[in-house]
């Protein structure tokens, strides 16, 4: 990551099209690299739409809990960018290749990773990184390829985001303790700058 970006994707699962722009813009504005709206979130391509729609076309907007082939090109079709995974589906990382969209998969085994970066994977998310770790995490980047961008997912908040960041992650992917639905745009702001500043001080 350069000293730009953060690395930081802001999954806001159950966002609703109606609050999706104003939430998104405030953890946009708070210095996070990326959202993802996970598409079980009621009408999540809309979601996606409207937020493509609002900002510079350059940002990371991701459609997450992508599951089949078909998801990656009504995710495509929607606007987005970014295709995040729970799993390893070649498939649908060959897919997400295919249309020029940065895929990122989600990977609980070092098999599974290098499965994932075979299939053309950009970068693999660790889920659950609860389970995997920051020890493990650290033994996954001693043998998948120099350079390969760990994110990890499932756990993560303010209190545990330095370690992983001193640990090597490229990046984090921030859910509940970020945004819950209804939570107002302001309040899921200053969570994010938090998580910004913790991260940039690492």
């Amino acid at each position: 990551m350069n000293a730009r970006t953060t690395g930081l994707v802001a999954i806001l699962r159950g966002v609703t099209p109606a609050d999706a722009v104003a939430v998104a813009e405030a953890v946009f504005s708070a210095g996070f690299d990326a959202v993802e709206v996970p598409l079980n979130s009621p009408d999540p391509l809309e979601s996606v739409r409207r937020i493509r729609a609002a900002g510079s076309a350059d940002r990371r907007v991701g459609a997450g809990t992508v599951l089949t082939p078909e998801d990656v090109r009504r995710a495509a079709d929607a606007g987005a960018s970014l295709v995040v995974s729970p799993n390893t589906r070649p498939d649908v990382i060959a897919e997400t290749v295919r249309l020029g969209l940065e895929s990122c998969p989600g990977a609980a085994t070092p098999t599974e990773a290098f499965a994932a970066l075979d299939a053309g994977a950009g970068s693999i998310k660790l889920f659950p990184s609860s389970a995997v770790g920051i020890d493990g995490m650290r033994a996954w980047s001693s043998v998948l390829p120099a350079g390969t961008a760990l994110v990890p997912v499932g756990g993560v908040d303010v209190g545990n985001l330095a370690d992983w960041a001193r640990a090597g992650a490229a990046g984090a992917g921030i859910g509940t303790f970020l945004y819950r639905p209804g939570d107002q745009p302001d309040v899921v702001g200053a969570r994010a700058a938090e998580l910004v500043r913790v991260w940039q001080q690492s």
